[in-house]
């Protein structure tokens, strides 16, 4: 089995303490929203479950104000300052650019934020002890970018030319050198395509598959997780199997995807992240967290569309088949 179960250093050892705090009680709490996905996501509704049972209550003792940017990233900056402007308690801001965008607007206002890296992309102090006004959830995206990358190219047997698409706006070089380097270490060829918003994805795909690239890793992003139907769609018409970021890819269509579950991110850490914050526990007090449960999700129903062969010793391996 490709699932794994690691104990981090921070965890969620620190909430022990901060359990026992209780909200006021006849105040509205305001909970700020800079997310790529709408509202009815169903890991948006894990969360905002978990965080109701948790004894806030939209409509009683809490209102959301909620922005959705995945289709307008031009528009992040404008949506943060509106929010900073209605003074919430806490603001949650899912990807790096969103972060970063609240931090400039607001220096006091406590932020839940959700990136692939929070210390590597200077969002944080440290994981342990945030600083600032900052603290969430890393999804390890870098690092399982190229694990995902591994196991496409066991996917796909005889590979020898990949592509990877990414997001032009969080790619940093010096990582994206690494999955090149990790492809030769193969004898494979990697292409990276950049795109900075969703227009340009199906072109981009077209020129991966002209160019000879024989699958696709779809790399984290807000972005391109707002767009992973177009992506899906594309892929399936130019016959090119694609890996993606989150397992729920692997069961809606795509031919297969390894990480942690959105709805575990949301409903089990940042739920309870966000509650210690609205019961006044400073951010730099909650250490920022990793998840700790990855799956691998393999579609064979997908595959045999695309003509692709899986290997039964990773098939034997995935946490779940599509069959």
């Amino acid at each position: 089995m490709l699932r794994r179960e690691f104990i981090t250093l921070i965890g969620g050892a620190a909430a022990g303490p901060f359990a026992a705090m209780a909200q006021e009680a006849g105040r509205t709490y305001r909970l700020g929203v800079l997310l790529p996905f709408t509202r009815d996501l169903p890991a948006n509704v894990a969360f905002f479950n978990e965080v109701r049972s948790r004894g806030f209550i939209e409509g009683q003792n809490l209102t959301v104000d909620y922005r959705a940017f995945g289709s307008h990233v031009d528009l992040i900056s404008q949506y943060a300052a509106e929010l900073v402007k209605a003074q919430p308690d806490v603001i949650f801001a899912g990807g790096d650019v969103a972060i970063r965008a609240v931090q400039q607007a607001t220096k006091a206002i406590p932020i839940l934020g959700i990136s692939g890296d929070m210390v590597g992309e200077g969002l944080v102090g440290s994981m342990a002890r945030p600083n600032g006004n900052t603290t969430g959830v890393s999804i390890l995206a870098t690092e399982l970018d190229g694990k995902r990358q591994e196991i496409l190219v066991e996917a796909v047997p005889g590979l020898r030319r990949i592509a990877a698409l990414a997001d032009s706006e969080n790619s940093v070089v010096a990582k994206l050198d690494e999955l090149r380097e990790a492809a030769r270490a193969r004898n494979i060829e990697l292409s990276i395509y950049r795109v900075a918003k969703g227009e340009q994805i199906a072109e981009a795909v077209e020129a991966a598959k002209t160019s000879g690239a024989e699958a696709l890793n779809v790399l984290a992003s807000p972005m391109l997780d707002v767009n992973h139907q177009l992506i899906m769609d594309q892929a399936a018409l130019l016959r090119l199997p694609a890996m993606y970021q989150w397992p729920e890819l692997g069961e809606k269509g795509g031919f297969a995807a390894y990480g942690p579950r959105v709805v575990d991110v949301l409903r089990d850490l940042q739920a309870r992240q966000l509650v210690q914050l609205l019961r006044g526990v400073k951010p730099a007090d909650i250490p920022v967290e990793q998840p700790t449960k990855f799956e691998l999700v393999i579609n064979l129903k997908t595959a045999n569309t695309l003509g692709v062969t899986v290997p039964a010793t990773l098939v034997a391996r995935a946490d779940k088949v599509i069959e």
